[in-house]
């Protein structure tokens, strides 16, 4: 079942006669969000995106000074672009075996997915990724936008599309619309992106790499997602040609400690990636931070750098510099960007970070 949220339509936004209109700062958010959509959609070269770039320009001109309604009404006019579905909805149903009548049953059809593959109405942005004792930017991870009214986060998209069985058709769109990106972003910056171990044992993956003008060793590649022990030597064999080039590896440690070590000492990832779960409030969680010491312990040993994610306060910031995680991002030192005028402010960006020098660990009562 998909987890996509229920979302009003545009219809019942207006007739609503309780919407409160939305505080100052709110709407300047929202008109910059709106704004860096309109350019990102604009600045695409590709020829297939023709039509979709010239008709958004018109609905601009249309409504000048009121970009909000522009997109609106472009998005609205793209669905009602989409082809019908065959068929008729209330007919009666099919005799004889559902799943021999319709193999793909299984998978419900998602008509905005199926045209955000079509029109690649998705792009990437950013976030800065800090080297905790240099106080600099090292990286940047793809994360991956949609472009759609419906205001539904990546993950909703995702799991639409594993309800869709286009789980993978998506993954790659947002791999190739990362790389694309990437190119924009100073050079010196590693690019890290997320797939599933299901894209990592696809044979597409490779010829990806193959047409791509990203440098092999500024990619790290994010396992996300649990993967059963006896898959691990599948993963390992089918990135190894990568690996080989140059690509590095990154595996989030989930769920137990020492289930999740397994995994590493098989992968020998270049990157872990502590579970967010450990960053959230840390600085007042003694336990978690013999946890995290652990981990720091362990990273050292095998020689992958250690990664904090979702750093939101200054103290969390200072606890985990203080026990030594190497590498950290969240919205306290940089939050996602799909501008590249941003992207250019990260090189040789710093910022005051605390000092892994500092104390760390809280005292235990």
């Amino acid at each position: 079942m998909s987890t996509r949220k229920p979302s009003l339509t545009n219809a019942e936004m207006r007739a609503s006669p309780e919407t409160v209109e939305p505080p100052l700062e709110q709407l300047r958010g929202l008109r910059l969000q709106v704004l860096e959509i309109i350019d990102e959609v604009l600045s695409d070269s590709s020829q297939a995106t023709d039509a979709v770039r010239e008709q958004l320009r018109q609905h601009i001109a249309a409504h000048p000074g009121r970009p909000e309604e522009a997109l609106l009404e472009h998005l609205s006019s793209l669905r009602s672009e989409q082809p019908a579905p065959q068929g008729e909805p209330n007919g009666p149903a099919p005799q004889g075996d559902p799943d021999l009548q319709h193999p793909s049953s299984q998978h419900p059809s998602s008509p905005r997915l199926e045209a955000v593959l079509r029109d690649r109405m998705l792009m990437t942005a950013f976030q800065p990724v800090f080297d905790l004792a240099t106080a600099t930017v090292v990286g940047a991870e793809a994360l991956t936008r949609f472009v759609s009214d419906s205001g539904d986060p990546a993950d909703y998209w995702f799991a639409e599309a594993e309800d869709s069985g286009l789980r993978t058709d998506l993954e790659f769109a947002a791999l190739e619309s990362g790389l694309e990106a990437a190119l924009k972003l100073p050079p010196h910056l590693f690019v890290a992106l997320k797939l599933s171990p299901e894209v990592c044992l696809d044979p597409r993956l490779p010829v990806l790499f193959e047409q791509t003008a990203v440098a092999p060793d500024r990619v790290i590649l994010e396992i996300s997602g649990t993967f059963p022990q006896e898959q691990a030597a599948s993963l390992d064999a089918a990135v190894a040609p990568l690996r080989s080039a140059g690509v590095r590896l990154s595996i989030e440690n989930t769920g137990s400690f020492f289930a999740g070590a397994s995994h590493i000492l098989r992968l020998k990832p270049e990157m872990i990636k502590l579970d967010r779960n450990l960053t959230a409030a840390l600085n007042m969680d003694p336990l978690r931070q013999e946890l995290v010491e652990a981990e720091v312990g362990f990273a050292r040993e095998i020689g992958a750098a250690l990664t904090a994610q979702r750093i939101e306060t200054k103290d969390e910031l200072a606890t985990l510099a203080g026990l030594g995680v190497s590498l950290g991002q969240g919205y306290h030192l940089g939050r996602p960007s799909v501008q590249p005028s941003e992207w250019a402010k990260w090189r040789g960006r710093a910022r005051h970070l605390a000092s892994p020098g500092g104390r760390g660990r809280t005292t235990r009562t």
